[in-house]
């Protein structure tokens, strides 16, 4: 079915892949942090992002501070519990993403967005770097009001410093958290079992303004 398609166009409904009912299995502790990969987080709130390879970009969130947890997967399409292969097809409509456990009285949702701008090119469309596909897509999806709005108010302010800058427009996608399906566990913190393994995580060299949200 995907021969020869065009892996930078979301596909319609009916072209998606179907999908199965039985989810992937993980294992039951984070590789470096040592905290459960899967909820209940007591106290603990929900953020994700999706910014190209979710590698590097698991990564970097389990090393900021405040951080309880974090896992890879994927998320903002159709097809229900995905292969990664599936996901590669273009078929899923699925973006790479990391979802981050973080503890509000230690790290604020501002500052994971921070480090979100920070970490890859938003300006980019379907694609991050070498990596091209609706699967590297840019993309904060979040789990109430208070969140959409922090991500609305951080982008217009990191577009204008952009701007300056001289890059284009921000393509970041942002809406309300979708499913979130796990992505099989070798990929689950794969830099700390793979030091030597491909990250294609790197910013734009632009700094976003401190208080993004404020």
């Amino acid at each position: 079915m995907s021969v020869g398609r065009d892996k930078s166009r979301l596909p319609a409904p009916e072209e998606a892949l179907p999908g199965r009912p039985q989810r992937v299995p993980v294992a039951g502790a984070h590789a470096v942090l040592g905290t459960a990969l899967e909820p209940p987080f007591p106290g603990m709130a929900f953020a994700m992002f999706g910014m190209g390879c979710f590698w590097g970009a698991e990564k970097l969130f389990w090393q900021a501070a405040g951080v309880h947890s974090t896992a890879v997967g994927y998320a903002g399409g159709t097809t229900a519990n995905p292969s990664y292969q599936e996901v590669c097809s273009g078929l899923t409509g699925h973006a790479e993403v990391v979802r981050v456990a973080f503890d509000p009285q230690l790290t604020s949702y501002e500052a994971l967005l921070r480090l979100f701008w920070e970490n890859h090119d938003p300006t980019q469309g379907m694609r991050q770097g070498h990596d091209v596909g609706t699967q590297y897509r840019s993309a904060i999806y979040c789990y109430d009001a208070a969140q959409r709005s922090c991500a609305e108010v951080s982008r217009d302010r990191f577009q204008k410093v952009l701007t300056k800058a001289g890059y284009g427009a921000i393509t970041t996608e942002i809406r309300g958290a979708p499913a979130f399906y796990y992505a099989e566990d070798y990929h689950q913190q794969y830099l700390a079992k793979n030091p030597a393994g491909y990250c294609g995580s790197g910013g734009t060299g632009v700094s976003c303004p401190v208080g993004v949200a404020s």
